[in-house]
């Protein structure tokens, strides 16, 4: 049997997903140490798994950090993991040395998991509660102009932090490498291959379990009207004028409506309440949408696995650049709607929509039996007894970038050679403005450039 450590970040969507593992290593016999923090620790010893409390290593945080982690910025969460990293060096130091674990399994973007991996050259599972990311499957992920403000104003504050690391012995080439996937780090992601974007370039390093998660209950859609459930997550909830606005919506339609608004947000504070919809602080999302027809979800990776797997079609309203990525894909799929027009009236439309069309129903039929079709839980636990893993020697990605620069090379060296021979053989003084174009079409052509490359790399794959 082995020893495990399993490593997780403060969150709910991140932990769900590793708590059915946990228990399923530990009905095998493994050992199972889980550092995290207190809100969770029911949670955790509920599957066996020895829970050890991380809180105090949790930094004290000034109003302007607790502004930035409320509103989910990529800077501020970063450079907190950075600090509690160096906060837990020392007690992981002791952890590690006294426990021997054969393998850390370790959630993608906790940094004291991956780095003390690292540091302590002990066998890595990366646990991604989200896509697989890479240079491909990334083009899923659109930045909003604040996002990419906050990205760039704060990167200067994150190299600051991670070079306090150095001393400790964490050697970081750049946040990135921290966060991006790559395709030598054994990782477990908890979707199909067919729900995954770019699946084709990732490696035998990676295994697509499906959705982890602890129900066996089937789909059960037969009742006397449809009921329609909607959920903001645990995270950006706090959101009355959306619900206030789904309820307006909905009220005279003949549907029953349930909401899950969080801690964040006082029930009596939303008035009067339609007769057609209840509100919860918290509900069994599973239990809910086994019976749900429709789905209105800020499209967290688990939510809109959970929502698949009980076959509920989606109104799609993501809140960051991680949801976008799945709102997109659930989308292309045809499992659901993008909520364009969050007003009550656009929201009545996108319901009606979902609820009228069959071919949304369908296709959300299909992604759950495409997710039933192997045992997650099983799967994950397989992976990660089986750790380190072998994989199959090609870098697609890192292939077609290659191709791409080489394609990128010639085509400005050509626009290059065309403006010499303009002017200085045919003397044309106004040469240059063929550089200034070369600069519009390079976008679209080096698109269809990489299609043809991309497309060739995989067909040779196969």
């Amino acid at each position: 049997m082995k020893k495990i450590a399993m490593f997780c970040i403060p969150a709910y969507g991140h932990t769900n997903p590793m708590l059915p593992v946990a228990a399923e290593l530990v009905r095998r016999g493994h050992s199972v140490r889980f550092y995290s923090f207190d809100e969770f620790a029911e949670k955790i010893s509920n599957t066996g798994a020895q829970f050890i409390s991380c809180d105090r290593f949790l930094p004290a945080l000034n109003e302007e950090e607790e502004k930035g982690i409320r509103n989910v910025s990529s800077t501020e969460m970063t450079i907190q993991d950075l600090r509690i990293t160096a906060a837990m060096d020392a007690f992981l130091k002791e952890e590690l040395t006294a426990f021997e674990p054969d393998v850390i399994y370790t959630d993608s973007v906790c940094f004291w998991g991956k780095l003390n991996a690292m540091k302590y050259q002990i066998p890595m599972v990366v646990s991604t509660s989200t896509f697989a990311f890479n240079a491909l499957s990334s083009r899923y992920m659109k930045n909003s102009p604040a996002e990419i403000m906050d990205l760039v104003f704060g990167l200067g504050k994150i190299n600051k932090e991670m070079k306090k690391l150095e001393p400790y012995g964490y050697h970081v080439k750049n946040v990135l490498s921290l966060i991006q996937n790559d395709n030598d780090t054994d990782t477990i992601v908890y979707t199909t291959r067919r729900f995954q974007p770019y699946a084709e370039s990732f490696s035998d390093h990676y295994e697509f379990v499906g959705p982890s998660v602890f129900s066996d209950e089937e789909p059960v859609k037969e009742k006397e009207r449809p009921l329609v459930y909607i959920s903001m997550g645990t995270v950006i909830n706090d959101r009355p004028d959306f619900y206030h606005k789904c309820m307006e919506a909905l009220k005279d339609m003949d549907i029953d409506v349930i909401i899950s608004c969080g801690r964040a947000v006082d029930i009596a504070s939303l008035g009067t309440i339609p007769a057609n919809v209840s509100v919860f602080p918290y509900v069994d999302q599973l239990a809910v949408l086994a019976k749900a027809d429709a789905f209105i979800s800020h499209c967290g990776m688990n939510s809109v696995s959970e929502s698949l797997y009980m076959a509920t079609p989606l109104v799609l309203y993501p809140q960051t650049n991680e949801q976008k990525a799945v709102a997109k894909r659930a989308a292309e799929l045809g499992t659901g709607i993008l909520l364009e027009d969050d007003s009550a009236e656009g929201i009545r439309t996108a319901v009606r929509k979902i609820l009228a069309e069959p071919s949304y129903r369908k296709a959300a039929e299909e992604a759950c039996e495409d997710f039933r079709q192997r045992d997650s839980r099983k799967a994950a636990a397989d992976f990660i007894e089986q750790a380190p893993h072998q994989g199959n020697g090609r870098d697609l990605p890192a292939e077609l970038q290659k191709t791409m620069g080489l394609y990128q090379l010639l085509y400005w060296l050509t626009v290059i050679a065309l403006i010499l021979v303009l002017w200085l053989v045919c003397h044309i003084p106004y040469a240059w403005i063929l550089g200034l174009l070369a600069n519009f079409v390079w976008p679209p052509l080096g698109r269809k450039l990489e299609e043809n490359a991309w497309k060739k790399l995989t067909e040779k794959k196969e």
